[in-house]
């Protein structure tokens, strides 16, 4: 008795510690904000006054936080030499965090102050006004996308994001295009540190990498101003990653979903490793352990050579399965403490996301003669295709004092597409049928780690500095093709296509090794005279060294064997089916030429002067110059060997901004500069591999030239209330030796795409942008409307290539739309979101005199969005059900008889077609 009352007191203890540890929690409440001016510089050492009471110092960042009880308070914040700024009515409630960044004015007469009038506001509202309110004091033309923004669509990764920006469309599901202006006229920069092409055949950076929920902000700059890198046309993308939390945290999502084109269907994969889940090879598609280098290999006798062939896995054909529903999870984490009586927090976060593709594509090869399409081929593949992200995040911030801060973030990323391709159809040149498969594996691997310093030497003196490692590894192992053919209609066997050479088209496998190592560090400072004028220069240094290494290898037969050629795939290259390397049963080799490797090393040197003056109340200027000195070698370090190429070059890079506030709601701006867009290693180099899809070769250029282009804009801007805004704006650019991949027909599989400098071309356009909240009707005052669209037009103007056209990857117009529905009170959300892009060349023909292959367009393909998300669990859980390309419209890749660029679908002819299905998804989310 006397022990069951000791339980029963401190059960009674606990519980009570418990409700009192429960009730204190709830009774309070986080403040945070950000301190800045009207060119955006954050504020630092400014006074924050709760009550009249001072509570905290902003850091050299501008923020502050303040634990507080629940309540309605009066909110003042105050620094030497500008006017008190008073929020009136700030309501804390328990367990949520209230933002109120705040603008503050340059004291214009002693004792002014601003009152800003208004009642309770929450989170998600001022993250939003914040955003708007960073976009109009920014010092160029630029747009923002904010974390709560990007939380309100169904965009997984940062690519689906971009495209809802104004002028910004994406080709590939990843690959950005800004303006109308292909992937390669854009650059991105993470964390204010410049990042470099993630992709081994072309110049882009790959923004799918990158998941969403760890995205802080994104600021799209459009105008060059000097302090920014200076080799883009289109856009500059900032990636910014979340800092240090207001408060500690944890926050679980899981979820499902599924495709329509796969759920309860068959779907084919490759039969492989048994980490294959995690997007990462546990060793099944290596070569084996004792292989020896090319040069070795090529020296080895064909007996020697066709054992290590017979030694490598049997996998020719696709394992038939059911579709697995798609799986995401994540898992965040932060915290906000003392070390050594100094602030200190961080962030670490957690993703996977495994989703499963169908594909049906249309693949014809189209000869032009006249007004006459003659089709070469027409193949008919079935694309099955797992795309697995694997993704970590972590970030430490140790505030020192209130003027430095010192920031260590470091990203983790693997993205893997694990598809299998089955293919059927006809080679017309050949009179034959074609059943096939190829299988890929496409590991790339994203690391960064950055280190930072914000520091206020002096009253008006700012350092910031930064350091940075990246790494990119592209791994793709085992890459197989294998087709079979067959008289066209006849009842013939299918037969192996192989012959007694070497070939990448059939019976090849293939080994592709991808390693950029990238160093960066540089730094700014910036000095702010007493009347706000400021002067600010830098320095970046940014070294990239690049290997890129394929094995190429293929089965042969060296003496015709009809009775090998006739085996289905799964038995076909079994080990008893190979021979000497000399009779009649398979042999294997390598396929030898210095066109599958190359280096390439790159110094970037590059620092600026920029000046930013407000000549009068009204007037700001930004104005200056970058210098950038780009040293490269690509192909060989040997001089005498023709694949070497170097090249040395200085550019200066002029830059001016104009803003003209006409009151305290407009701004009008004007720009204009000079930028360089740079050839990709890859474009350069002597690589030439062949693309299954594309049935057709790639080949580099050594020979390719550096871009100039000549960038003018101007912009009319309107921010009437809090979080509503329009702008209006035109732009003009003109490029002297653009890039271009051009198109060079050939027989059977025969053709190849090369890179090209056309002359000149020029690009004009016009932008819009409009966000209205629609509370001036009862009855709609939960909705937002938002809406932006482009008119581009572009043309490439050449004697030579003899064509006067648009330029690559442009579009004639762009428009994005939104709806979206927010009721706080209840924690229901919803957002509807159309976008659709004009027709756009994908790829450039060889069409020059009536006959060849046309330039291929991508016709228009409307897209909607729907997501729709409920607080429960006193707000502290979410669920969330998006619904992604609800029409599931065929993308159309068509070629014209005559001279209309838009899709005759009666009249046209298909180079490619696709269709991707609905997808639905269904997540939980929980934040302790």
């Amino acid at each position: 008795m006397h022990k069951i009352t000791q339980v029963n007191k401190a059960i009674l203890l606990l519980t009570t510690l418990l409700f009192s540890f429960t009730a204190f929690t709830q009774t309070k409440g986080t403040l945070t904000g950000k301190a800045f001016d009207q060119q955006n510089n954050t504020i630092a050492g400014a006074t924050v006054l709760i009550n009249g009471v001072t509570k905290a110092k902003t850091n050299v960042d501008g923020t502050f936080s303040i634990t507080i009880a629940t309540g309605t308070y009066e909110v003042t914040i105050t620094s030497v030499g500008y006017e008190n700024t008073v929020l009136k009515a700030v309501t804390i409630t328990a367990n949520t965090n209230t933002d109120i960044d705040l603008l503050l004015n340059v004291k214009k007469t002693k004792g002014d102050a601003v009152v800003v009038k208004g009642t309770a506001v929450g989170t998600r509202k001022e993250t939003v006004n914040a955003g708007i309110a960073f976009q109009k004091n920014t010092n160029t033309v630029a747009s923002i996308i904010t974390a709560e923004s990007i939380k309100r669509s169904p965009d997984r990764n940062t690519g689906e994001v971009l495209k809802r920006t104004p002028g910004a469309s994406v080709q590939e599901g990843k690959f950005l295009v800004i303006r109308g202006l292909a992937d390669r006229y854009n650059q991105a920069m993470l964390n204010g540190i410049l990042l470099t092409s993630t992709e081994p055949d072309r110049k882009t950076f790959s923004f799918d990498i990158i998941p969403s929920a760890m995205i802080d902000n994104l600021v799209i700059n459009k105008a060059f101003v000097p302090e920014y890198p200076g080799e883009w046309a289109g856009g500059l993308i900032q990636v910014n990653t979340k800092d240090i939390p207001s408060k500690n945290f944890l926050n679980i999502s899981i979820g499902s979903g599924f495709n329509t084109q796969t759920i309860g269907n068959t779907f084919y994969k490759d039969n492989a490793g048994k980490y294959d889940w995690l997007g990462i090879d546990d060793g099944t598609r290596s070569l084996p352990t004792g292989y020896i280098t090319k040069n070795k290999f090529d020296s080895e006798t064909a007996n020697s050579k066709t054992t290590m062939g017979k030694t490598l896995r049997n996998a020719w054909a696709p394992t038939a399965s059911t579709a697995p529903t798609n799986a995401n999870f994540q898992i965040s984490g932060g915290f906000s403490s003392k070390l050594f009586g100094r602030k200190v927090g961080g962030i670490i976060g957690l993703l996977y996301n495994k989703n499963n593709r169908y594909l049906k594509l249309l693949n014809r090869n189209n000869i032009l003669a006249g007004t006459i399409f003659s089709i070469n081929t027409n193949l008919d593949d079935d694309r099955y295709q797992q795309d697995v992200q694997l993704g970590a995040l972590g970030s430490v911030t140790l505030q020192l004092n209130s003027a430095n801060k010192i920031s260590v973030k470091a990203i983790v990323n693997v993205n893997t597409a694990n598809s299998t391709t089955n293919r059927n159809g006809i080679d017309y040149t050949r009179d034959e049928d074609i059943r096939g498969s190829e299988f890929t594996f496409k590991q790339n691997t994203f690391f960064t780690t950055q280190l930072n310093g914000d520091h206020s030497l002096a009253k008006n003196l700012k350092l910031k500095w930064y350091g940075a490692f990246n790494i990119l590894d592209g791994y793709s192992p085992d890459q197989r093709r294998i087709l079979y053919t067959k008289q066209a209609g006849s009842s013939n066997p299918y037969r192996l296509l192989l012959s007694n050479t070497l070939s990448q088209q059939s019976g090849s496998r293939i080994y592709q090794f991808l390693n950029d190592y990238i160093y960066t560090t540089g730094g700014d400072l910036t000095y702010t005279l007493k009347n706000k004028q400021t002067i600010k220069g830098g320095y970046m240094l940014q070294i990239r060294d690049r290997l890129f290494d394929a094995k190429l290898f293929a089965n042969y037969l060296p003496t015709d064997n009809d009775a090998l050629r006739q085996l289905p795939a799964s038995t076909v290259f079994a080990p008893e089916n190979f021979g000497n390397g000399t009779d009649n049963k398979f042999a294997f080799g390598a396929i030898k030429g210095n066109t599958f490797r190359y280096l390439a090393n790159t110094i970037l040197n590059a620092g600026y002067v920029q000046f930013d003056n407000e000549l009068f109340e009204k007037l700001r200027l930004v104005y200056g110059v970058r210098v950038e000195h780009f040293d490269q070698l690509v192909g060989s370090v040997y001089r005498d060997d023709p694949r070497f190429s170097n090249t040395k070059v200085l550019d200066f890079l002029p830059g001016l901004n104009a803003t003209y506030k006409v009151n305290t709601k407009t701004n009008i701006r004007v720009s204009a500069s000079q930028t360089v867009i740079r050839p990709e290693l890859r474009e350069l180099s002597f690589l030439n591999l062949f693309d299954f899809e594309l049935n057709a070769s790639v080949q580099g250029n050594p020979n390719l030239k550096r871009t100039k282009v000549t960038n003018f804009d101007v912009r009319y801007e309107l921010y009437a209330k809090p979080g509503e805004v329009f702008t209006a704006g035109a732009f003009y650019k003109k490029f002297v030796d653009p890039i271009e991949q051009l198109f060079n027909e050939g027989a059977g599989g025969a053709s190849t795409f090369n890179f090209q400098n056309p002359e000149q071309a020029y690009s004009y356009g016009i932008e819009v942008e409009y966000r209205k909240k629609l509370n001036a009707i009862q009855a709609l005052k939960n909705f937002t409307f938002q809406a932006n669209g482009a008119i581009i037009k572009s043309k490439i103007q050449d004697s030579r290539y003899n064509v006067d056209r648009p330029l690559q990857g442009q579009s004639p117009y762009l428009i994005n739309i939104g709806l979206l529905y927010d009721v706080e009170k209840y924690g229901l959300n919803a957002t509807l979101l159309y976008n659709q892009i004009g027709e756009r060349i994908f790829l450039v023909g060889d069409i020059s005199s009536g006959a060849g292959s046309p330039n291929i367009y991508e016709a228009p393909r409307p897209l909607l969005d729907f997501q729709l998300a409920k607080k429960i669990l006193a707000k502290k859980a979410e669920l969330k059900m998006s619904v992604s390309d609800i029409l599931n419209q065929k993308q159309y890749f068509y070629q014209n008889a005559d001279t209309k660029t838009s899709l005759q679908k009666n009249v046209d002819a298909y180079r490619f077609t696709r269709r991707f299905g609905t997808t639905f998804s269904f997540s939980f989310n929980y934040t302790l």
